[in-house]
């Protein structure tokens, strides 16, 4: 009768933070992130120093500021991840808002350091990119505004929900950055899937995201541009996804040789968008599919603990939350062996980048806040009540 009432995860009066943080985090995808960022630093030193050359700096300055920048992650992941989930939720709408009106100031007071894209703020020392932190704060708040809707005379959250979805994507696509446009609805899809909506309303609004990209394709070169060069069936081998295709071929099965590669002497992105491709052609495919499995298992671990999660806000901001971590590697894999056209999207943790990194370590904070074991009965418990 206690596992009924209690779950799993027995309560422990006076329990001190840290052994109750222990005890109930998932302490395999905790592993998994730390190896994840392990082998970004392995690749920093491989990839970065040919753009520290260009740029007259030290060989592995980008390499101590990625130590740097990954450092400040991860403590900011392990510092949410203790937090209470009333409390995240409470610092996550703080902190979308504050991204919010950030993004909406871009394109007064934004640079697109060259690349065509307005997205960030240049700080001098640095650059910050308020779209990296405006999404788990999306999120959140989505996950938020769902679960009230189920509330007997709650707020119709869903359709607010979307109303947010929608002005988020556009401000984004205005950038353009259409890649976190369409991360942000998939994000949101996903939620409103498992809040309970119809297949055939999640149709209709795929529907009209093609109809969208359709008129972005007319209307942005930008956008046209990159579609255009996914699509041909010739491929440049001077151009990005030329070299990082070669790179890929060139590793085979178990690589080069450590510092032997020579896409990162081609390449300005290696040490961010085609970071994989510099794993691929210097370790081979082993590393990539050991790079694939530690995201899959942080991301099929996440899932399974929340499915026996009884609070709907909690499941539903724990499910966006790892469909977007997930997806968003699986996006920047696909367009460097070219399944998808390029998107200008890191991979969490492994590639170079400040705003990327620490926005990915609050992200997986709260993931794993929301994934701790508490003192609660498993939602199979429930349903088996129901039916008896």
């Amino acid at each position: 009768m206690t596992e009924m009432v209690y779950g799993t995860a027995p309560v422990r009066e006076g329990e001190p933070v840290l052994p109750k943080w222990w005890r109930t985090i998932d302490k395999w995808s905790v592993s998994c992130v730390l190896i994840l960022f392990a082998i970004g630093l392995l690749l920093g030193f491989a990839a970065s120093p040919p753009l520290a050359e260009r740029n007259g700096f030290d060989p592995f300055h980008y390499v101590q500021r990625q130590a740097l920048f990954g450092a400040l992650a991860l403590i900011a992941m392990l510092t949410v991840s203790m937090m209470r989930p009333v409390l995240v939720r409470r610092l996550a709408v703080i902190g979308f808002f504050c991204a919010l009106a950030a993004m909406i100031g871009l394109p007064f007071f934004g640079t697109d350091f060259g690349k065509g894209a307005v997205r960030w703020y240049s700080l001098g020392f640095g650059s910050f990119q308020p779209s990296e932190f405006l999404k788990p704060g999306f999120v959140v708040v989505v996950a938020w505004l769902m679960a009230a809707a189920q509330d007997l005379n709650g707020p119709p959250g869903r359709g607010l929900s979307f109303l947010l979805a929608t002005v988020i994507a556009g401000l984004l696509a205005m950038q353009p950055d259409f890649g976190q446009a369409l991360l942000v609805l998939f994000g949101w899809g996903v939620m409103y899937f498992v809040a309970g909506a119809p297949v055939l309303l999640l149709v209709g609004i795929g529907g009209l995201t093609v109809l969208a990209g359709t008129v972005a394709y007319n209307q942005s070169e930008h956008f046209a541009r990159r579609i255009d060069g996914f699509l041909s069936p010739d491929l440049d081998p001077t151009t990005q996804l030329g070299y990082a295709t070669n790179a890929i071929r060139e590793g085979g099965f178990l690589g080069v040789g450590v510092g032997e590669g020579e896409v990162k002497w081609s390449l300005p992105d290696a040490h961010t968008d085609f970071i994989i491709a510099v794993a691929a052609e210097e370790y081979g495919v082993i590393l990539v599919l050991a790079i694939i499995a530690l995201y899959g298992t942080i991301v099929l671990r996440s899932l399974v603990r929340l499915m026996r999660e009884r609070d709907p806000f909690i499941r539903l901001a724990g499910t966006g939350l790892a469909a977007v971590f997930g997806v968003q590697a699986f996006i920047n894999m696909s367009v460097a062996v070219r399944l998808l056209p390029a998107k200008g999207m890191t991979l969490p943790f492994v590639s170079y980048g400040g705003s990327s990194l620490i926005a990915a370590g609050i992200a997986m904070g709260m993931l794993l806040a929301f994934t701790r074991a508490r003192p609660q009965g498993e939602i199979g418990d429930i349903l088996r009540g129901r039916f008896r």
